[in-house]
């Protein structure tokens, strides 16, 4: 299991049946009970999920909104999808397929932004920060879910800045036809897309923020600055409009 308190990847090692239910269902109930909002099931390694295992995922998903918070399903084999589409899981929760992540195309140079807001990042009340970017992400044709996501992925973003620059950090929202678009910047010493893409080594208490901004979002990538030094994150989640 990785991630933080309010974002968590947890693996799921094999099938997920009656034998199987009870250490998933342990880990997640203190995930809840410790008031953890986002929950990402990773199933590549699940080839096959009875009643037992989606009546754990129908009983975590209800309790998870009833706290306001989320769970899904990542990874999801072509056999277990089929079993989630004849209960009509898919229809209650966010299931991605394995390999099924949309291509982001380029954004065409000449596109002009519907609009754009740039905001100085408040180390001191980060919070309000994220209140405010999620105010803007609100105005985006986003479901309730993928402005959920946007919002964790992009204070990830941002929590990561603060970390590694305070007090320099900017947040750029903007809405094109087909994409949102947020780009997260600090005048840090910048880090490196080879670590950035890089394991992270099972026992490390840092390093799993980018591989969760990457399950929340479309595209992500990270780079230097083009000017000055520091580091430039771009998230990007397409519009179904």
């Amino acid at each position: 299991m990785a991630g933080q308190s309010n974002i968590v990847l947890v693996p799921v090692e094999g099938d997920l049946d009656v034998t199987s239910v009870a250490p998933l269902r342990r880990t997640l109930d203190a995930l809840i009970k410790n008031g953890c909002k986002r929950i990402v099931l990773n199933l590549a390694a699940t080839s096959y999920m009875d009643s037992a295992g989606m009546g754990l995922v129908v009983s975590a998903v209800r309790r998870m909104r009833s706290k306001g918070g989320l769970l899904s399903l990542t990874n999801v084999s072509p056999n277990v999808l089929r079993a989630l589409t004849i209960a009509r899981l898919v229809d209650f929760l966010p299931v991605s397929a394995a390999g099924a992540r949309p291509s982001v195309p380029e954004l065409d140079p000449s596109v002009l932004p519907l609009w754009r807001t740039v905001l100085r990042i408040d180390p001191a009340n980060l919070a309000a920060t994220r209140k405010h970017v999620g105010e803007l992400l609100a105005r985006m044709p986003f479901s309730q879910d993928e402005a959920f996501d946007m919002g964790l992925a992009v204070g990830e973003a941002m929590g990561n800045a603060v970390d590694h620059a305070d007090g320099c950090s900017l947040v750029e929202v903007a809405q094109y036809p087909d994409r949102a678009v947020v780009v997260v910047t600090d005048c840090g010493e910048g880090f490196s897309a080879e670590k950035a893409d890089g394991p992270v080594e099972a026992g490390a208490e840092r390093g799993r923020g980018i591989a969760l901004m990457r399950l929340l979002a479309d595209s992500v990538t990270i780079e230097p600055k083009p000017s000055g030094t520091g580091t430039l994150v771009r998230i990007v989640k397409l519009l179904h409009v």
